[in-house]
């Protein structure tokens, strides 16, 4: 079978390893269990989950077994990697339907049949009935907490106050490996970069008991040249399910994308072939842009499906070349056309508030019918829906169309 390391080598996934020679060979000689997690803090998987979505999908055509472990247990506390508040504590009906909701979108990635079908897992299966003296002696006991307190997950929290709930999540992770290592022969742990000090926690919790044979490997975050996460729009989190963030959304999210993240999306976020990305990514100038399209056809393709990603490329022309359909556009119906422009923007959740609506209007930034509205008391007329609607644009990326 093909090396899958060499796949996500060349693609760019890989950050950083606990056994770099070890982890290639194992690749290359025998089918492996491996895991990935993702807890249920919401009943929607986001674009941080996407990439690891991918790798799992690529594991798996290269006949390896993923083992997707939803954190029904873990989710209770809330990992404080890179956070500097404690996150929201969900109530168990919270997360029993995040976990029911997640199960479907990652069905779009893994198969479920075959010789190496996934599995899915909820460590609230085994967490939430541990007993907390046999644990803290058992697993507890052989955690360094001076070496606990150096790692990055921990770093911004002490800064705010750390409390023992959140310290104990480290624990409870690294017991989620071991337990999945003795029931399932999983030996490889995966995930994103910023949970290299957890998953290093679970990679030696194996070792100090006595095995040789349990690894990590974390791969990049999709971020922008500054460094920022990539995956946060004007309403937050950019989300894999449509009702959240609108299949048009979510196309424009990657059409918009800066021009230095167009090699790294289509590779991490395509199954494009090499030869193809490494031509598209050579593009200059406004030729880029037909990268940009290709990137937000075939991401949107593979989380809404092709006639949703054609919905949403024809809705793009319309506006952005004069060709295709304003039908798949985001839009919004209105009672009375005799709506506030101010009232009009919070409708579309282009401003939270009708402060920063105001200061949007002042500064320029909003246009009806491609005509700028610079006057923060105009009033919505039967003019402004002469095509019997009209569309409400912030900046040059950001349209609604608005229906009487």
């Amino acid at each position: 079978m093909e090396n899958v390391f060499n796949i996500l080598e060349e693609r760019g996934y890989i950050e950083q390893m606990t056994h770099p020679k070890e982890i290639k060979e194992l690749f290359g000689k025998e089918s492996v269990p491996f895991y990935i997690g993702i807890d249920p803090t919401a009943d929607s998987l986001h674009v941080g989950h996407f990439v690891s979505l991918m790798v799992a999908s690529h594991m798996q055509k290269c006949g390896h077994k993923p083992i997707i472990l939803i954190g029904g247990g873990t989710a209770t506390i809330g990992d404080p990697s890179g956070k500097t508040d404690m996150r929201k504590m969900l109530s168990r009906e919270e997360i029993n339907n995040n976990v029911k909701s997640i199960k479907k979108q990652i069905e779009k990635f893994v198969s479920f049949e075959g010789k190496n079908a996934a599995i899915i897992v909820n460590n609230a299966d085994w967490l939430l009935d541990l007993k907390f003296v046999d644990f803290v002696r058992d697993i507890g006991s052989l955690f360094s907490v001076n070496k606990m307190l150096a790692a990055e997950c921990y770093k911004q929290r002490m800064e705010t106050g750390l409390t023992f709930f959140e310290m104990s999540y480290m624990l409870m992770q690294s017991y989620d490996f071991l337990h999945l290592y003795e029931t399932y022969g999983c030996k490889l742990q995966m995930g994103g970069n910023d949970q290299w000090s957890n998953i290093i926690g679970g990679v030696e919790l194996i070792r100090k008991i006595g095995k040789d044979d349990s690894f990590g490997l974390t791969f990049k975050l999709l971020t922008t040249k500054e460094g920022k996460k990539m995956g946060k729009t004007e309403k937050g989190a950019l989300w894999l399910d449509a009702t959240k963030t609108s299949p048009y959304e979510f196309y424009q999210y990657w059409r918009n994308m800066e021009d230095s993240s167009v090699e790294n999306v289509l590779k991490m976020l395509t199954f494009l072939p090499m030869e193809k990305i490494q031509e598209l990514s050579s593009l200059k100038d406004e030729k880029i842009n037909e990268a940009k399209k290709i990137a937000a056809f075939e991401i949107t393709k593979l989380i809404h499906g092709e006639e949703e990603a054609k919905k949403a490329e024809e809705a793009s022309n319309a506006l952005f070349g004069g060709q295709g359909s304003l039908e798949n556009m985001p839009t919004v119906k209105i009672d009375d056309i005799n709506i506030s422009i101010v009232d009009a923007i919070i409708l579309t959740n282009i401003a939270p508030s009708k402060g920063q609506a105001r200061t949007l209007i002042t500064q320029g930034g909003i246009s009806l019918n491609d005509e700028k509205i610079t006057d923060v008391t105009y009033q919505l007329s039967d003019k402004d829906f002469s095509d019997g609607y009209a569309i409400l644009k912030k900046g040059k990326k950001i349209f609604y169309k608005l229906e009487k």
